[in-house]
């Protein structure tokens, strides 16, 4: 089993449904109960740094995370559904957390 992030952006197209507290209790329910959920946090505001040049990327724009494990990509992908951001029309993005 692979490490992963799914890290929840602030631009979902209806707001109110992302925000929604029964639709997130659903969703984390889900999460539980497939033995895969290893925590996560809502993000508040904060700020990107870079010694020199213009910081990449804007922290703003991340609203939360969300830690699982699966099998690979693929398998991590069946976290998307009825999170309350992607199911809103935002953006939800997966990351591997590689074992260094």
């Amino acid at each position: 089993m692979q490490d992963y992030l799914l890290l929840m952006y602030n631009d979902a197209t209806d707001q109110a449904a992302a925000a929604d507290d029964s639709a997130w209790q659903r969703y984390f329910a889900f999460l539980h109960q497939s033995g895969c959920f290893d925590g996560g946090s809502s993000i508040g505001a904060g700020q990107s740094f870079r010694k020199s040049g213009t910081a990449a990327g804007s922290a703003d724009q991340l609203s939360g995370f969300i830690r699982v494990r699966a099998e690979d990509l693929l398998a991590a992908q069946q976290f998307l559904t009825g999170n309350p951001i992607y199911e809103a029309g935002g953006t939800v993005e997966i990351r591997a957390l590689p074992r260094d």
